[in-house]
């Protein structure tokens, strides 16, 4: 396994011979594939360092490795259906998770912290999970009530991108920018937004004025 910039590339872990990977192979998908006692989470994170270990292919490594965790976590919630992504969380805690996989890879075969950080980066996944549920709910919530709510598309537009994580705070001249209208009606959007009780002006602080969805 190699990680680093283009050009600086690092030796982090040299995976068996090309004649043993079979044989490995084999005994790796025969323990995947068969109950065992060990618990099923567990096992998820016993599969990743042990195929990531094999390293059977010249790349896509990481990626299968990610699947088959994401295949043994719905197979330990009994459900194809998921909220969270494994997966998704390794790929963006990747720095820890070279640095622990190196590691882990060079100790005399005992995984403990492998485990404690495989089941600390699934919490945060959990975590995040939910934080994204909630949000989406919340939005869900305001859109039933402002069914009735005459607003046009540039409205609809920055309303659902207040939703989505907008970043930094809103004004009118990011809203002109965004929404392609000129600043009187970005100024006039904000103001109609203002008076149905869906935006109201942040507390003074520099400059422009801010605006700020009113969620309840």
């Amino acid at each position: 396994m190699i990680s680093g910039a283009m050009g600086k590339e690092k030796v982090l872990y040299e995976a068996p011979k090309a004649n043993v990977v079979k044989t490995e192979m084999n005994h790796f998908l025969k323990w995947f594939n068969n109950g065992s006692d060990i618990d099923p989470v567990l096992k998820a994170a016993v599969a990743h360092f042990w195929f990531i270990t094999i390293h059977p292919f010249d790349d896509g490594n990481g990626r299968i490795a990610r699947a088959i965790t994401d295949l043994q976590l719905s197979r330990s919630d009994k459900s194809s259906q998921r909220f969270y992504s494994m997966s998704n969380q390794i790929v963006t805690e990747r720095k820890k998770y070279y640095e622990i996989l190196e590691k882990t890879q060079q100790s005399n075969g005992d995984i403990t912290e492998w485990l404690e950080w495989f089941l600390s980066c699934l919490e945060r996944a959990l975590i995040n999970s939910s934080e994204i549920l909630e949000a989406v709910l919340v939005k869900a919530k305001f859109w039933e009530q402002q069914s009735q709510t005459q607003l046009n598309d540039r409205q609809r537009l920055m309303l659902n991108k207040l939703f989505d994580r907008f970043e930094g705070k809103l004004t009118s001249s990011k809203w002109a920018k965004i929404a392609k209208c000129s600043q009187d009606t970005a100024i006039r959007d904000i103001q109609e937004l203002i008076d149905k009780g869906i935006l109201q002006k942040e507390a003074a602080g520099g400059r422009s004025t801010n605006y700020k969805l009113i969620v309840n």
